[in-house]
């Protein structure tokens, strides 16, 4: 339990480390590097295009990062003791979580990387989290090829070149062929790789998870959920202003996931 309560810290200064050492690569280096085009317009430079689209995802995925924290799910703790309190709450998926020391409404899992429960209340917001971090990580990760094809003189064009990228580039630092700078950029390129693929799976699987109206805490357990269609299910998590919650981050947007939950 020690662990787990330590790695319930760690993780979140871990996730807010990388997005500041991203914030400052692309503020500090890539972004001056791409006004060095004298033939850009300056409405529609590629520093100013660049700037404002990871500024949209950035936004996006720390916002949804907060409402993660914030919205927690409802705390069932009330219901324990008398049969009159435990008739008068939710019935559906609960689980107790030995992290947070309280009962969920439909829980889902514990999300390390937020040091909160993911359930009922946020779990729109997790998607949402997950969905902007995976496409910041994976824009950074094409900015930053951009940038080390550019100071290194470095083709792409071979599929193969990114994945000899690393050793190449070691062995070139170790021979003073490249500047410290420049390796830690190239280290960040395969660490947003990385990100961004875990982060796209995972907001892939609890996407699915929705569509079945089941939560990875049934899965887990294996507790059969009633057939229901899945635009319902996708409803009760997302709302029916979808598409302004998509763009905006913001909690409730007419979403029904407070609501009572079937099994």
């Amino acid at each position: 339990m020690l662990a787990l309560r330590l790695l319930n810290v760690v993780a979140p200064a871990y996730f807010l480390c990388i997005s500041l050492v991203t914030f400052v690569l692309q503020i500090f280096l890539f972004l001056p590097s791409m006004r060095e085009d004298p033939e850009a317009t300056p409405l529609f430079s590629p520093a100013l295009l660049h700037g404002a689209l990871f500024l949209f995802l950035s936004t996006n995925a720390l916002g949804n990062y907060v409402l993660v924290i914030q919205n927690s799910p409802d705390d069932l703790n009330t219901c324990q003791g008398t049969p009159a309190r435990r008739a008068s709450c939710p019935p559906p998926s609960t689980h107790f979580c030995r992290v947070c020391a309280r009962v969920a409404l439909r829980h889902d899992h514990h999300c390390f990387f937020t040091g909160n429960c993911i359930g009922s209340r946020n779990m729109r917001n997790f998607i949402l989290f997950c969905l902007y971090t995976s496409l910041a990580c994976l824009y950074s990760m094409v900015a930053g090829v951009a940038y080390i094809s550019a100071v290194l003189s470095i083709s792409f064009a071979h599929p193969l070149a990114f994945l000899t990228l690393l050793p190449t580039s070691i062995s070139q630092f170790f021979a003073g062929a490249v500047l410290g700078s420049e390796m830690f950029v190239i280290l960040m390129l395969y660490l947003w790789f990385a990100i961004g693929l875990a982060c796209a799976g995972f907001c892939c699987h609890q996407l699915l998870l929705i569509l079945r109206g089941q939560t990875r805490h049934q899965l887990r357990k294996g507790v059969a959920v009633r057939a229901r269609p899945w635009r319902k299910n996708l409803q009760e998590v997302f709302g029916k202003r979808w598409l302004l919650g998509l763009l905006v981050p913001m909690f409730n947007v007419g979403g029904e996931s407070s609501k009572q939950w079937d099994k």
